[in-house]
């Protein structure tokens, strides 16, 4: 399959010819779809929390002991998708033609004052004519303005405010950071997942309000600059399954998705770490709701490793596995296995069998996930899945991992109640206070398969099993609603004229 070249290329990127090879076979063989028992609500599966509740997660984050915490915020997307529509409206403005008025394009220019990034010296006053659409539209995407067509989100300036500040979706997370995530000491701890070649934009935003934003909050930034590892590129196919071509007759490697950042998760050495994306950040204004529904899983997520490690010391002082006291114990764990985390087990066929089981389940990483109503169509979301060792436990799914022709799960996918924001906090230590190898974690059956073009010509291209979802599949997992105040994110550039943004 692979000439001498193929394999030269293979190992200068850090892989293995085996790794290509097994990569190639998945697309033969596909993907095993989950096996759905039932969607994850509040009746069963999602915990939703009365003010008490709340209260008592956000005190007990407050006084919980916890060996490092930091923020995560994968970023390494580029900003093409969010501007999409303004480069299909520039392509019909280039040709000579108008846009139509209530397109993207013509919407984005009538609104270009409420832009964060809106400067007169360079846009000029507003006008109702092809040519200024034109001329807008260039000079946000290309070189000869802001040049945001080719930039990534994170840099991108989201929200003005009252003093003149245009703060960009980077900025914003480092404000947030310093609310929820504060260690005791005034530093705050935040690692960033981008691409190489955007290092040195994000350097530039960062330099820019360090010391304004130390001042002014009394904080201290951490701040860890990540990559994808180009390691865990897949190889890309063409429709025959064979190892896709390039013109020049080497190998296509595109990156994984977001399931890749489980490498760089695993080398972060806090026990805590805080998940959300790059582009879900809302006005300053919004920050105490943001931070109290954070600091309530946080609470949640700590409260919930502690009760794991409990029952772990428990099952280590256990002496006699078939005793009394450790049967009880046992029947305890499973209660609560079941209750809280939807965790069911199949028969142990003897004591010993019975307690290993347990403690295998016990002695997982954990995390805490927010779940926001659905709103719209159902999509990626909260479910309790069998698993293969007989098992059921919640797992975040996306909709290509739903066979949509088996009809109890495409009815279980349209009485989902919630969907997944992408807003979830992680303890990454064992009972014995230990790092989890999270890679040992990891449901390798849980990829997808997607398809994708190279030149015009159709390939097919491997994500890894996403982060929050097959990367995470073997964790003990909760989940928790949270209000849709909580999630506002920007895929597309005219979500910045939504009430959160202004």
């Amino acid at each position: 399959m692979f000439q001498e070249k193929d394999i030269r290329q293979i190992e200068e990127r850090g892989s293995s010819v085996k790794t290509v090879e097994e990569q190639v076979e998945r697309f033969r063989k596909g993907f095993p779809w989950m096996k759905i028992v039932a969607p994850a609500t509040p009746a069963r599966g999602i915990k939703v929390l009365d003010a008490a509740g709340e209260e008592a997660a956000v005190k007990y984050y407050g006084s919980a002991h916890m060996d490092g915490k930091c923020k995560f915020v994968p970023a390494s997307g580029a900003a093409s998708r969010m501007f999409k529509d303004l480069f299909s409206g520039l392509d019909v403005l280039r040709s000579g033609e108008d846009v139509k008025p209530d397109s993207p394009a013509a919407r984005f220019a009538a609104n270009i004052r409420k832009f964060a990034f809106y400067d007169p010296a360079l846009f000029g006053e507003p006008e109702d004519s092809a040519e200024y659409r034109k001329s807008v539209l260039s000079k946000t995407l290309t070189g000869e303005g802001l040049n945001y067509g080719s930039k990534p989100k994170g840099v991108i300036k989201f929200h003005r405010y009252a003093d003149g500040e245009a703060r960009t979706a980077f900025a914003e997370h480092l404000v947030e950071a310093q609310d929820y995530m504060r260690n005791p000491d005034g530093t705050a701890n935040i690692v960033v997942t981008i691409s190489p070649e955007h290092r040195p934009l994000f350097e530039e935003v960062y330099e820019s309000v360090k010391a304004e934003y130390e001042r002014r909050y009394g904080v201290k930034y951490n701040i860890t600059f990540t990559f994808q590892d180009k390691a865990t590129d897949t190889v890309a196919v063409d429709v025959e399954n064979r190892p896709f071509r390039t013109e020049t007759d080497s190998l296509l490697f595109r990156p994984a998705g977001h399931g890749a950042l489980i490498y760089n998760l695993n080398n972060i050495k806090e026990e805590v770490v805080s998940i959300k994306n790059i582009d879900n950040v809302a006005n300053e204004r919004l920050l105490p709701v943001t931070a109290k529904y954070k600091k309530i899983l946080l609470g949640k997520c700590l409260e919930l490793r502690d009760t794991l490690h409990g029952f772990l010391r428990e099952l280590d002082a256990c002496t006699d596995v078939c005793s009394e006291s450790c049967r009880a114990l046992c029947d305890r764990i499973e209660d609560f296995l079941d209750k809280e985390l939807c965790i069911t087990l199949p028969k142990a066929a003897d004591c010993t069998s019975r307690v290993e089981m347990l403690r295998k389940k016990l002695n997982r990483p954990v995390r805490v996930c927010g779940m926001v109503k659905n709103q719209g169509e159902p999509g990626g979301g909260p479910f309790i899945i069998a698993e293969k060792d007989g098992s059921t436990s919640l797992q975040i799914l996306e909709s290509v991992q739903i066979n949509m022709t088996d009809p109890d799960a495409k009815a279980a996918l349209s009485s989902a109640t919630h969907f997944n924001p992408v807003d979830l906090v992680c303890c990454l230590h064992d009972y014995k206070g230990q790092p989890f190898n999270l890679l040992e974690h990891v449901d390798h059956d849980a990829g997808f398969i997607s398809s994708k073009s190279y030149q015009g010509r159709e390939l097919k291209a491997l994500e890894l099993p996403g982060l929050w979802n097959g990367s995470m599949s073997d964790w003990n997992t909760m989940f928790v609603e949270v209000p849709l105040e909580t999630f506002n994110p920007v895929k597309v550039v005219l979500d910045l004229l939504r009430p959160a943004h202004q």
